[in-house]
């Protein structure tokens, strides 16, 4: 039967209910058809488990044979944790395939779709292309440029201040937009912050959603390593993840009490006081990291914003005036408007009585 779009916008969304569960693999969604029907759907499970097509496979049993399959990116070819997929297919005598987008890694690429074609199974390529790209942005960052998906998070007023000139700073959005961080914090990898959000604010920086399905691992830059050992990050570390990123200056006598407590401790030879952000983002890559959410003041914000290292901003904006000197980010060294960064947007939604914002860089 010719190409359905409902069947790929099926796809779509099975891919959805992976999110934040199978990392460093790609969230994806098949649908095996027949006669116009579906017989079975499936998702990416947890890392080392099933890929969409092999559970979707598996529940279809020897109805697959003669069946189109619809996924959203190309079946793997490779051996890495499960055989490939593109094998699979052409074991259980599916007759087409229709593959939203090609997979950019390098092990893939193509390989799958030519397994496919060469065993004569029909392979139609191109369905949905931006919105299957925008779902898989996580991973594609991760293929194309060697590094975590960055996501920039900071909630201020309607004039753009993060706290007040006391420095207060809870809680300036409601409810409903913590609620919606919380979701954000349980579907990424990392959560960075910095050694002022520690000092200033305590934070203990986990999801705490009633029916999350995981929790991130926390990421603290501490260049000296000045968090205080009573600090809740530190007092929950053996609870829940944690990564500390130092710099060789950091005092030795301090590298033991923060690894006694259950943290593991990354040190950057640097020179000076100031980490290298691209060299921590290739450390969480090289760790099968492929999303970091920002939850930093202002400090770090700019020095990501900066380096040209954020992928995607989220801006809750609260009704509040506040005035005052303490913005979201501080002096970019852009002296005219014609040297502004550019973003464009992608959506503007309530949350609560807050508003959402959710941003990207346009691409130079």
């Amino acid at each position: 039967m010719p190409y359905n779009p409902v069947f790929m916008r099926k796809a779509i969304q099975c891919a959805e209910k992976a999110r934040g569960t199978c990392s460093p693999n790609p969230f994806v969604g098949a649908v095996i058809v027949k006669e116009g029907k579906i017989i079975s759907t499936g998702w990416t499970q947890h890392y080392g488990g099933d890929h969409a097509e092999i559970q979707a496979l598996k529940k279809a049993g020897n109805e697959a044979k003669g069946a189109e399959i619809y996924v959203s990116l190309e079946p793997c070819a490779h051996y890495g944790k499960t055989p490939p997929c593109a094998e699979a297919l052409v074991k259980a005598g599916v007759s087409t395939a229709y593959i939203g987008i090609l997979d950019p890694n390098p092990l893939v690429a193509g390989k799958g779709i030519k397994i496919l074609e060469n065993s004569g199974i029909k392979v139609e390529l191109g369905f949905m292309q931006q919105e299957i790209s925008r779902q898989l942005e996580y991973f594609l960052c991760r293929m194309t440029k060697q590094r975590p998906f960055v996501i920039w998070k900071t909630a201020m007023s309607l004039d753009g201040r993060v706290a007040a000139d006391d420095g207060s700073s809870r809680w300036i959005t409601g409810d409903a937009s913590r609620k919606l961080v919380h979701k954000l914090r349980s579907e990424v990898d990392v959560i960075l912050t910095g050694i002022g959000t520690i000092l200033k604010d305590d934070p203990l920086l986990n999801s705490r959603l009633p029916r999350r399905l995981r929790q991130p691992v926390r990421v603290v830059l501490d260049p000296l390593l000045d968090t205080p050992l009573d600090s809740q990050i530190v007092q929950t570390a053996r609870q829940y993840q944690t990564l500390f990123f130092c710099t060789d200056c950091a005092p030795k006598d301090s590298h033991a009490a923060i690894k006694d407590k259950g943290i593991e401790l990354v040190v950057i030879t640097c020179g000076d006081v100031i980490l290298d952000l691209r060299k921590v983002l290739t450390e969480l890559h090289n760790r099968g990291y492929y999303s970091v959410l920002l939850e930093c003041g202002s400090t770090l914000s700019t020095a990501f914003l900066k380096a040209g290292l954020v992928d995607k901003a989220y801006l809750f904006y609260a009704p509040k005036l506040l005035g005052g000197s303490r913005t979201a980010v501080n002096d970019l060294g852009i002296r005219s408007i014609e040297g502004a960064m550019d973003y464009h947007f992608e959506s503007f939604k309530r949350s609560g009585n807050d508003l959402l914002c959710i941003a990207y860089p346009k691409e130079i």
